[in-house]
Order: structure tokens, then C-alpha cells, then sequence
């Protein structure tokens, strides 16, 4: 921020008089607009090209298929649907209006509003949404085959995904940067307020538990990667103290320096591992890398944000689309062969190795994050909307960063399918399957039946050799599915084989950078959450300086993703497995609660026809989510049902066995007990809520149709005093009227409450 900015108090600054426009003039847009031949002919070709991706993935029926058509049917697509669909939604729907000031402008504080330029913002918003989701669920729901996936995925996104994501930011933006669940209170009342805030909170638990334990199941045993991740910490807080006191503002230098550091951490890596020490050291069994994490996730979460959450988001944002990129080069370069069915034998069954229970619904929670998820509600009505310059960039703040997220699961799915299927089924299965032997999972994975899969232990040992690991056997959870597939891809493009065992570990530290940074954000966020519901007992609480309440609020929060954390962990079904679906229901379940707000929101707005937009992911998320719900909870089956299986394990114990299924000891089975009560409870709250969320939302919109409680929740209208580009990259009459505006503030520099920060 730049001394001359104005005090807090000032608010927005009054335009002077010889100020230019803070928007274009509506016929200037228009006119850009404006269709030419040009413009036909390249969006007539991009269209072919996305048609013909799709056509090879759903028709063609060889042995084999190039995974180059995956890039071109999905980039395809989302180009067409950010051009044409999504500037339907803001047309007909948002109505953006650029002379009025965001929060960022109408309440500008210099902390936590400030109007930031939208390309950073855009790395922000990309880098706080992308966790571990749109990785593991595209991976497990490998087992489908591709092509269910990939229409869910790249379908899902357009449809839904990036219409939640797109309008929880719009509405959260026209109300002082509101959260959702503060927004729920204000749209459905007391009953809707208190489901949607009880919802939201338990929901962030199962979120943060499961971001941890794909670091678990990543890291676990793996000496190179413990050491190389774990170095990964104090280089982030080299670079916050970098940032802080020694180069203030040198973004892009303090990355250079820091993904220099990341290479050394991965390369450095091989040789601890390889020594005595570094093997005994970082050598860790899984429950005491859960333990560690539990601890880490509890520091970070109370230390100043510039000390490792901000460093981290510098470095995972360059990771995350750096490395996507990379790979999606390199399928377009190497064009991998996929030999994985279009649509597998598990599709039309409901006792899969990797999930259990069928293609509807499970695969649409399973994929969650990829192509919906609620989680990205908390992150477009929390620091997002508070930064955001103007009402047009929205877009492509919202919809495009969903669509970005989407690549990155497509990109996982790719990675998925490239590898052998019987390595596939080796690597996603519970321990308690496979015995955690090479052996045991080859003689698994065979019995399963697969058409063309005949899968010899030597082939387990050689892929870890390979990728310089001492075993590969019931790695489940994503991350090293997708490590394995980088790195069989990428090595053909840089490296040769003997690079396998580098991309393998750089695929590691990627995946669990950017997680790990989702760990301590969501329980920051959590820890605000409730900190604000305790503060109507103690006010104190809603003083996020005061550091007990801090400590207090922290360590409740841990305690909770934590305890289930371990859960998983210790599970003999094999965590990942049984608590993911329980992880996709949750999240889509919150996906439906801010669909739901929206719903309430336009429909006050005094949108009619166009609320179908929201209206038609809801109903299919609300089906999806509760039918799944409902299965997970009243199956007879104790593949897919928790209530079942805590009944067979609970009575095989009264009955004196000693073990049943996968549990091979009595203390496995009792451990089944436990951990599927939990499970089963937690799914019966999350679906109640759900449902008195929908049904009033559903209600408050009926009742806005018929010219009812018509209440307005919008912040009062403050003119906007200064311009910004709404896209990526300006347009010729954007790129002269911020030119003008650039010359103005730099005679008037009291006016430029941006500063340094966003330009």
C-alpha cells in the first residue's frame, strides 16, 4: 500500500471532475462485441475441434485411445462455455454493473479489503479452491473407466460447478463480502441459518481430515517424499521473513528463489533417502505422519498469515498451473496410448475395490471437487469478494477459476487411466486387500477378473524401483496414482527412464504443497467460523487478535478434522475408501446449500425463466447427494451401507469372532464399529441439514415468484470512482481508458487505493 492511500475511514474516494469514467460507455462494449468473419471462423474451429475430442472419447472402440483427445474435448468445451454460456449467466442473470464500487472500493480498509488486479486475484482465488479434490476424486473414480468421469468432469463444470462458484461471489460481493453462512441467515431465516451454518461447519471438519489424509497416504513410508515436503516448510517461512523484512513486494523474486529451493528439496531428497540416517529419520508409519500433520496444521494455523500460508500460496500457485500446463504439453507431445475401457466392468456393480457402491451415485460424489464443490462457496464469499476491483471481472474470477480447477481433475483422470490397469488396482486398494505385499496385491488384483489384466509381483517391484519407492501397494488416495502417471508420461518427454523416479517425487511434492496449504487455510477458515458463532456467548471470540480465543478456537477445530483424521488412518477398510464418499456427499451436499442461497437470492432479484440456471444443478445435486446419502445410510448392503456394516461387525463380535472381511483382528473389528457409527451419524446431520436448507430456500423462492417477502439484503449503492479491466488480457478501448486512469492517479496518487498492491 503506498503512503499517500487513503485512511481507512475514507471509504471509496469522490471521482474529481476532471477524472475519467469508471466504465466503459455500454455501446463501446457492444461494439467489441460485435461478431466479425474472423471471429466466426475461429470459434466454428474451435467448436470442430472440441466435437472431434468428443467424438473419438465416446465412439471410437479400439483397443486403445489417444490421450491427446481429452485435452482437445475438454479446452474446447470450456472455452466455448466461458464465451457463450457463461456470458449468458451475466447478461440475464448477474446484470454486472461496473459503475458501482465492490467492497474492495466502497470499504477499502488496506487489509482485508483492497482492490487487487484481477490477474493476481485470479492466482489467489485459483490457488485457495484447488486442493487435493479435483487429484483424488478423478483418480478413484478411475474404476468407472474414462469416459463416465470425463462427461461428469468437463459437463458438470459448465453446468454447475462454475455457475456456484460464479454466483456465490456475485451475491457475496453485492453484500460487504458476506460468508455464506452469514448470507443463509440473512436469506432463509432463523431455521435455514442455524441448518446452513451446523452443515457448513461439521462439513469443513470432513474437508480438512481427508485434504490431510491424502498427505498421509502420499507420504507414509516414503522416506524421499517425508523429507522433501517436510523441507518444504521451512522454505516457506524463508520466504515469508524474505518478504516481510528483507525484499517487501518482490513477489516474483522471492518465487524464482523459492521454486529454485523446491527443486533442491525433491533432488536432495534421493540422497537422504539413500543414507542410514535419512532413512531412520523419514522413514514414518502413517500414524505418526497423521500425528505430525495434526501438530503442523495446529502451528500454522496460529502463526501470522505472512509467515507460511501466504509464502505457500506463492509457491503452490506456480506449482498448480505451472505443472498442470506441463502435463497437458506433454500429452499433446508424447499422445500416451489409454488402454483403460471407455466403461468398466465395476460401472454396473456396486462392490468396487477402490469405492464401493454404484455409478449413480457415487461416481458424481466421488469425482466432487473436479466438477462441483461446495467448498469453493466458503473461498467466493470469503477473501475473493473482498478484493475483487470490479463486477465484470467476476467471470472470470468465478467461472474461469472453476474451469481451470476442472483441467487439473482431467488432467488427474488422464494420468490415472495411462497407467496399467492391474498397477491401477494395486495402488488404489486397502491395505487390508492386499495384504500390503506385492504379492498379496497381485494375487488380489488378479481374482478380480479383469478382461486383459494379469498382474505379476515383479511388475509392482520394478514400477517402484522405478519411481524410487519401496513399495507401491495400497497407495490409495490419489496422489501417487497421479505421481506414477506424471512421471510415466513426462519421463518420455524429458529425462528417459532414468528421470521416472524425479517426476515421480516432483508429482509428490506438487500434489502435497498444495494441500498442505489447504490444510492450514481450512482450519484458519474453521477457526473464524467458529469464532464467530461463540462470540454471541463472548464477543471476544469475534476478536480475531486476541490470541487465546485464537488458541482455543484452534485447537477445537484440530481436535475435530484430527480425531476423524486418525480414524481414517487406523481404518482396516482402509480410510481413503470408506471416508471419500462420505467426503463428496458432504461437500455436494454443501454444494446444494449455496446453489439453494442463490436460488433465494435472483428470485428476489426478480429473476423468472433465467432461475432455471441455478435451479437445474440444484435439483440434480440434491438428488445425487441425498439418494446417495439415504443409500450410505439405510443400505442392507455392508459394501455401501455404514449402518449395515456397523450391524455385521457389531454382531460378528457378540457372536465371538475374531475377524470378518477385511478386519483380521478382533481390535480391526471393533474398529470398524466405531469408525462406521461416526460415519453414518455424520451422514445423517449433513443430509438433515441439507434438506431444511432446500426446502426453505424452496419456500423463501416460492414465495418471492409471487411478489412475497421481497426483502433486500444488498449494500447500499456507492459510486465508483476508478476503472479496470474485466478480462485477462484488455481490450483495445480497456487498454486506453486505464491508460488515462493511470495518468490520473499518477497526479492524484491520494486516489489510488490499489497502490502497489494490485498493480
Amino acid at each position: 500500500m503506498s503512503p499517500s492511500s487513503p485512511e481507512p475511514s475514507s471509504g471509496a474516494a469522490a471521482a474529481t471532475a476532471d477524472a475519467p469514467p469508471a466504465a466503459l460507455p455500454e455501446q463501446t462494449v457492444r461494439a467489441e462485441q460485435r461478431w466479425t468473419p474472423a471471429k466466426i471462423v475461429l470459434w466454428v474451429a474451435i467448436s470442430l475441434v472440441g466435437a472431434l475430442g468428443w467424438v473419438m472419447l465416446a465412439l471410437a472402440r479400439g483397443e486403445t485411445i489417444n490421450a491427446i483427445w481429452f485435452v482437445f474435448a475438454a479446452v474446447a468445451t470450456y472455452l466455448v462455455a466461458y464465451r457463450f454460456y457463461a456470458k449468458f449467466i451475466q447478461n440475464r442473470l448477474v446484470k454486472p454493473d461496473d459503475t458501482r464500487a465492490t467492497p474492495a472500493e466502497a470499504e477499502y480498509d488496506g487489509k482485508d479489503y483492497v482492490p487487487t488486479d484481477r490477474r493476481i486475484l485470479f492466482g489467489h482465488h485459483f490457488a485457495a479452491i484447488a486442493g487435493a479434490g479435483p487429484l483424488v476424486g478423478p483418480v478413484l473414480a478411475a474404476q468407472m473407466g474414462y469416459l463416465p468421469g470425463t462427461i461428469w468432469i468437463i459437463v458438470g463444470v459448465v453446468l454447475a460447478g462454475a455457475v456456484q462458484d460464479f454466483l456465490v461471489l456475485v451475491i457475496s460481493t453485492r453484500r460487504h463480502g458476506r460468508s455464506l453462512g452469514q448470507m443463509a441467515r440473512d436469506e432463509l431465516g432463523v431455521v435455514g441459518g442455524v441448518a446452513a451454518f451446523i452443515a457448513t461447519l461439521t462439513i469443513m471438519l470432513i474437508i480438512v481430515a481427508i485434504l490431510a489424509m491424502v498427505v498421509v497416504n502420499s507420504l507414509g513410508e516414503s522416506a524421499w517424499g517425508v523429507y522433501s515436503v517436510g523441507l518444504t516448510i521451512p522454505i516457506a517461512i524463508f520466504m515469508g521473513l524474505y518478504l516481510r523484512f528483507l525484499r517487501p513486494g518482490k513477489v516474483f523474486e522471492v518465487s524464482v528463489i523459492g521454486v529454485a529451493l523446491l527443486l533442491f528439496a525433491i533432488i536432495s531428497g534421493r540422497w537422504v533417502a539413500e543414507t542410514g540416517w535419512g532413512d531412520a529419520l523419514f522413514h514414518l508409519d502413517r500414524p505418526v505422519l497423521a500425528g505430525l500433520i495434526i501438530a503442523y496444521g495446529f502451528i500454522a494455523a496460529v502463526l501470522p498469515v505472512w509467515v507460511l500460508l501466504a509464502p505457500r500460496d506463492y509457491l503452490s500457485t506456480f506449482m498448480k498451473i505451472g505443472t498442470i500446463v506441463m502435463l497437458a504439453v506433454a500429452i499433446i507431445v508424447v499422445r500416451p496410448s489409454i488402454s483403460t475401457p471407455a466403461v468398466s466392468e465395476f460401472a454396473s456393480r456396486t462392490d468396487g475395490p477402490v469405492f464401493t457402491g454404484g455409478l449413480f451415485p457415487f461416481l458424481f460424489v466421488t469425482i466432487a471437487c473436479g466438477a462441483l464443490s461446495g467448498f469453493h462457496a466458503m473461498i467466493s464469499s470469503g477473501t475473493t469478494p473482498k478484493l475483487v476491483e470490479k463486477e465484470r471481472q467476476m467471470r472470470m474470477i468465478g467461472y474461469g477459476g472453476m474451469l481451470m480447477e476442472s483441467f487439473v481433475a482431467i488432467m488427474a483422470l488422464v494420468a490415472a487411466v495411462s497407467i496399467d490397469r492391474g498397477i491401477y488396482f494395486a495402488m488404489n486398494s486397502s491395505a487390508a486387500a492386499t495384504g500390503g505385499t506385492i504379492e498379496g496385491a497381485a494375487q488380489f488384483v488378479n481374482s478380480l477378473g479383469l478382461t486383459g489384466v494379469n498382474l505379476d509381483p515383479s511388475t509392482l517391484a520394478q514400477t517402484a524401483k522405478d519411481v524410487g519407492e519401496e513399495s507401491i501397494v495400497s497407495r490409495t488416495g490419489g496422489a501417487p496414482t497421479l505421481a506414477v502417471g506424471l512421471a510415466g508420461i513426462m519421463h518420455k518427454l524429458v529425462g528417459g527412464p532414468a528421470m521416472m523416479a524425479f517426476w515421480y517425487h516432483f508429482a509428490i511434492m506438487f500434489e502435497a504443497l498444495f494441500i498442505l496449504t489447504s490444510v492450514d487455510a481450512g482450519t484458519r477458515v474453521a477457526r473464524f467460523m467458529l469464532a464467530d458463532a461463540l462470540g454471541g456467548w463472548k464477543p471476544r471470540f469475534r476478536d480475531h487478535s486476541w490470541r487465546v480465543g485464537a488458541w482455543i478456537t484452534t485447537a477445537v477445530m484440530v481436535a475435530g478434522w484430527g480425531s476423524i483424521l486418525m480414524m481414517g488412518v487406523l481404518d482396516p477398510l482402509g480410510g481413503i475408501n470408506t471416508l471419500f464418499p462420505l467426503f463428496g456427499i458432504a461437500n455436494q451436499l454443501l454444494a446444494a446449500v449455496a446453489l439453494a442461497i442463490c436460488l433465494v437470492v435472483f428470485a428476489r432479484k426478480g429473476r423468472t425463466w433465467s432461475l432455471l440456471i441455478i435451479f437445474v444443478p440444484l435439483a440434480f445435486t440434491a438428488v445425487v447427494t441425498i439418494t446417495g446419502s439415504f443409500q450410505k445410510i439405510f443400505s442392507s448392503d455392508p459394501g455401501v451401507g455404514y449402518w449395515a456394516n456397523h450391524i455385521a461387525y457389531r454382531d460378528a463380535l457378540a457372536a465371538g469372532k475374531t475377524e470378518l472381511g477385511l478386519a483380521k483382528t478382533p481390535e480391526d473389528m471393533h474398529a470398524v464399529v466405531f469408525n462406521t457409527a461416526v460415519q453414518g451419524s455424520l451422514s445423517i446431520l449433513f443430509v438433515v441439514c441439507t434438506i431444511i436448507v432446500i426446502v426453505v430456500s424452496l419456500w423463501r423462492t416460492w414465495q418471492a415468484l409471487h411478489g412475497r417477502n421481497l426483502l433486500d439484503t444488498e449494500a447500499p449503492r456507492v459510486e465508483s470512482a476508478y476503472f479496470a479491466p474485466a478480462g485477462m488480457v484488455p481490450t483495445p478501448a480497456e487498454r486506453e481508458l486505464e491508460g488515462r486512469w493511470r495518468d490520473h492517479l499518477r497526479e492524484h496518487p491520494e486516489k489510488d487505493l490499489a497502490g502497489t498492491v494490485g498493480h
